[in-house]
């Protein structure tokens, strides 16, 4: 059941804090680091704003996609001008490893993205309808074993591009206890838990976090992770063995989903507002 937004819950015993807040404004690219953002349902204002897709096929371009679109790690994406909430995204520049520079109003782009990338691709701001996310084969279990791509988000508002939920968290903990640079993971939110020993989030799904004095998330699922996870990326060389890390420390039941390598949690936002590094987190009982 979902939280009214007026709701009174009590705080569970934490001591819980924002280290840092990340947005990636191109799906698979670059990331920001921000001191504050507003947070609406659809999430971090600027995140995942845009992504390339496949207009052929209608699948989203994604690192899951190693092969094709696994490079894309390496690309800078930035804001020409601060995104704002309830306002269509600003016009992008991405740099490319090379030295390259592409705007998202150049008048060529789609022909410079399909060079790159072979057939149609686009840059594009809302997910069109019954776009799908592609993925290696065996990377889901259970009852989806065989499948190789999911619509894409299918936790989240209608027209976004998450891969599945609006917000991944992920906390100090459980980066520690992997011992891999946080980028590895591309969260929204890095909880700092202190000294807390192994993985404390994966006891949050079905709980409200308030994180300062505004904003309420309803965690969903643990977050599975895959072979991105070992890419290289800016800064990031490849680390083939941090999927095998995740997966002999953290593996979790997802249900039909079966046993998978899990790092932080997703969640949906239950009531907007501002969040800011250093505001306090609290899982509400």
């Amino acid at each position: 059941m979902w939280l009214l937004p007026n709701a009174t819950l009590e705080p569970m015993s934490t001591n819980y804090s924002v280290a840092s807040l990340w947005r990636y404004p191109v799906k698979s690219m670059s990331g920001d680091e921000l001191a504050s953002v507003d947070v609406t349902s659809r999430g971090l204002t600027g995140d995942r704003a845009y992504a390339l897709v496949d207009t052929l096929t209608n699948k989203v371009g994604s690192a899951k996609n190693v092969k094709r679109f696994g490079d894309m790690l390496k690309w800078r994406a930035e804001f020409v001008s601060e995104p704002e909430s309830g306002r269509p995204a600003p016009h992008i520049r991405i740099t490319l490893p090379d030295g390259r520079v592409l705007l998202s109003d150049q008048s060529d782009l789609d022909q410079v993205l399909a060079a790159i990338f072979g057939t149609r691709v686009s840059l594009v701001s809302e997910a069109p309808p019954g776009l799908m996310l592609q993925f290696a084969a065996g990377t889901l279990g259970g009852k989806h074993a065989a499948t190789t791509e999911l619509p894409v988000s299918s936790g989240a508002p209608e027209g976004t591009l998450f891969n599945y939920a609006a917000v991944h968290l992920v906390t100090t903990s459980t980066i520690r206890q992997l011992g891999a640079a946080s980028s590895r993971f591309r969260p929204n939110l890095i909880v700092d838990s202190g000294d807390q020993p192994g993985f404390p989030e994966n006891s949050w799904p079905g709980q409200t976090i308030a994180i300062g004095p505004e904003v309420l998330l309803k965690v969903s699922i643990p977050c599975p992770r895959c072979v991105v996870t070992t890419l290289p990326r800016e800064n990031v060389p490849l680390e083939p063995s941090v999927l095998q890390t995740i997966a002999k420390l953290n593996t979790v039941n997802l249900g039909d989903f079966g046993d998978l390598p899990c790092v932080g949690v997703y969640a949906d936002v239950v009531r907007p507002g501002r969040v800011g590094r250093g505001d306090r987190v609290e899982i509400l009982d």
